[in-house]
């Protein structure tokens, strides 16, 4: 493979690793959130923003983990005829089927893109009585899908490689 796939392929998955990892540590911050939720309803005064900051920091948990579970193959598939088939018949059915991923992903990227525009020319604010802004979650939104697109992309370039016997390896671990 060309030394700019090459490299494309190991900066987004170094990209990918270092994202994926911090995102891992997430549900520890969703965890406190919550349970400040549980004791400020049981002792004190009910918060406003927990349920809202929880619902973000799960976003932020899911869409920044994503690049990182394609990143592992850890990603859910029906492996009703595929478990059983080779190395190079698998790369070459993921390297058709992603296309349709990337298209989404693109399609789900200007979107967002657009809804992120609209949140910061007019300060979009949430319907709740806590009314955060709305747009830094969008930009992590956009970001994320962003990562999941080049990720996306680099795991087409290892499957295209893995068809013509060419692996693209990632010295080391990803960091």
């Amino acid at each position: 493979m060309p030394n700019a796939i090459r490299l494309y392929v190991r900066y987004v998955e170094k990209a990918s690793y270092r994202v994926g990892r911090f995102a891992m540590y997430l549900i520890f911050l969703l965890m406190g959130i919550l349970l400040y939720s549980s004791i400020s309803k049981t002792f004190f005064v009910p918060s406003l923003w927990t349920l809202e900051m929880a619902q973000f920091t799960m976003v932020a948990y899911y869409i920044l983990g994503g690049p990182y579970a394609m990143q592992l193959d850890e990603h859910v598939r029906m492996d009703l005829l595929y478990a059983n088939w080779s190395p190079k018949t698998k790369a070459a059915v993921d390297a058709f089927t992603v296309l349709f991923l990337i298209f989404y992903l693109g399609m789900v990227l200007y979107g967002g893109w657009g809804s992120t525009e609209y949140a910061l020319k007019y300060g979009e604010r949430s319907y709740s009585a806590w009314a955060p802004y709305m747009a830094p979650l969008k930009i992590l939104i956009c970001l994320g899908v962003l990562l999941m697109l080049l990720q996306t992309i680099a795991v087409f370039f290892k499957d295209i490689a893995t068809v013509l016997d060419k692996e693209i390896s990632v010295t080391g671990d990803a960091a």
